[in-house]
């Protein structure tokens, strides 16, 4: 009966905090007033983008560390154990004859392999050992064993077309591109930070613009109203002065809906959950900074990854047109080895006086008659390679251009931003001014209209102007890879991302 009672009491309690005070049945909602930099701090730490970044760039690692190892010694060991044959097979008798006889073996192998890539000539020098015992069943049972103490060899697959001496030119290019790409991820996150930030403070403001403007509609429908009554303006009047009061509902109403959309798509981005509501801080100042066209330019050839990918995408088509070149001619492949060898009955005799083992194989492989087809395919390789160094100069003098466009469009905005500053100051004076002269009957309606309109359109511009320096900043540093703000490059701890 206690335990019946206190379930009841404890029921009822959560039904009335529900009731009475239901924020203590949600989660707790935390505030965080952040600034301009810390956006852009936060979306470059745990936004999605930059997380894909780091991604790609360890995939991007962990492939050149393959290709690093490609040129260290390779020790492999190897084993079959068992390895078992049961077949009928034939058999010549010494007067000529023959028979059938059951052969059941079972072979058992032991190899270790120490091997290394030759990057200057494109083989491969290799060391082994190894040890195999046979064993065989039946009415004559008996075992033996063979060795190959040691073998020494070379194999050198073609003897005209060096893969190792591209790959050694391509792949530290790759490598060095795939660093600039996280760098220019995080820039990328920051863009996008950027755009999300001046969206919600923009949205801010349109909801500071919608509340001003909807308590002074209202104020002055009110004062209309008793102006009607006693004559003072027409009836026209008054019904404009009640449309301005409806749009300035309406438009709150839209200003409040769009604040929640902006907070929540800056609030995804950054990682957060719903229970983190975001305020921001309007950008009081911008810093005074001047760029050189003409260091940015080279700053850009530098640090881009497009340029690191120009000069691959360069290596590659050479790499193609002597890999045409060597194919359409004669070739040739080498294998040779030296090595001991020893057969015995016993494993303690396996290793005594070996013998001499050697092979040797040269292959040569000419084309006779192939109807032009090595030919062709070396002229394409070749009319590839012009193509792509066309393009490539074309798409570099484009480059360039467009760095040097930001650069100069960037060094007005400082300027910009202060016009826009004055004209936003200028225009909430105006519209002071002629609030106060309508009040007192001096001007119309449309006057008081048109100087709210141009009020509002100066405060967002201001903040447009505000986002227009920032992101051509970001675009700048972005295609640099630079810090102009401290003077140095942007880098990265890049050993703690592959741990």
């Amino acid at each position: 009966m206690f335990f019946k009672r206190f379930f009841i009491q404890i029921l009822v309690f959560f039904i009335v905090s529900g009731i009475f005070f239901p924020s203590l049945l949600q989660a707790q909602t935390s505030v965080r007033d952040v600034t301009l930099n810390e956006v852009i701090q936060l979306a470059r730490e745990q936004s999605l983008q930059a997380i894909l970044a780091k991604h790609q760039f360890r995939a991007d690692y962990w492939e050149f560390r393959s290709y690093k190892a490609k040129y260290l010694p390779n020790i492999t060991l190897r084993s079959q154990f068992p390895q078992f044959r049961r077949a009928i097979k034939e058999y010549q008798n010494p007067d000529g004859s023959y028979k059938y006889i059951e052969d059941n073996v079972n072979t058992s192998s032991l190899n270790v392999d120490i091997s290394q890539n030759i990057g200057l000539t494109g083989g491969r020098l290799f060391v082994s050992s190894d040890l195999q015992r046979i064993d065989q069943f039946g009415d004559n049972t008996r075992h033996s064993y063979m060795s190959t103490p040691v073998s020494i060899g070379y194999n050198q697959p073609v003897l005209f077309f060096n893969e190792y001496k591209w790959e050694k030119q391509i792949e530290p290019l790759k490598y060095e591109q795939a660093r600039k790409e996280y760098l220019s991820g995080l820039e990328e996150s920051t863009i996008r930070a950027v755009n999300y930030y001046f969206d919600l403070i923009l949205a801010q403001k349109n909801l500071e613009i919608a509340n001003s403007n909807y308590a002074n509609a209202d104020t002055l429908y009110t004062i209309s109203q008793k102006r009607y009554q006693i004559g003072t303006i027409a009836e026209n009047e008054l019904m404009q002065m009640k449309l301005s009061y409806l749009n300035a509902g309406a438009d709150l109403n839209d200003a409040r809906i769009n604040l929640r959309a902006a907070r929540i798509r800056l609030r995804s981005f950054l990682g957060f959950n719903e229970n983190v509501e975001l305020h921001l801080k309007e950008p009081s100042d911008i810093p005074n900074i001047d760029i050189e066209v003409s260091r940015a330019v080279d700053l850009a050839e530098e640090n881009n990854p497009q340029i690191i990918d120009y000069e691959k995408q360069l290596l590659q088509v050479k790499r193609d047109v002597a890999q045409a070149k060597s194919e359409k001619g004669p070739n040739a492949s080498l294998f040779a080895s030296f090595g001991l060898t020893q057969e015995a009955r016993e494993l303690a005799n396996v290793y005594e006086n070996p013998q001499n083992q050697q092979r040797l194989t040269l292959g040569f492989e000419i084309p006779i008659v192939d109807w032009g087809l090595g030919k062709g395919r070396y002229k394409m390789a070749q009319s590839r390679q012009q193509m792509v160094q066309t393009d490539i100069q074309r798409s570099r003098q484009e480059f360039e251009q467009n760095v040097g466009l930001r650069v100069m469009k960037f060094n007005l905005q400082d300027d910009q931003v202060e016009v826009k500053y004055q004209a936003e100051l200028t225009a909430q004076k105006r519209y002071d001014i002629t609030k106060k002269r309508f009040l007192v009957g001096k001007v119309d309606v449309l006057d008081l209209n048109v100087a709210s309109s141009e009020k509002d359109v100066a405060k967002r511009n201001y903040i447009s102007t505000l986002r227009n320096y920032w992101l051509d900043y970001f675009e700048i540093r972005q295609l640099t890879l630079y810090n102009f703000l401290e003077d140095k490059p942007l880098e990265a701890e890049f050993d703690s991302l592959v741990k």
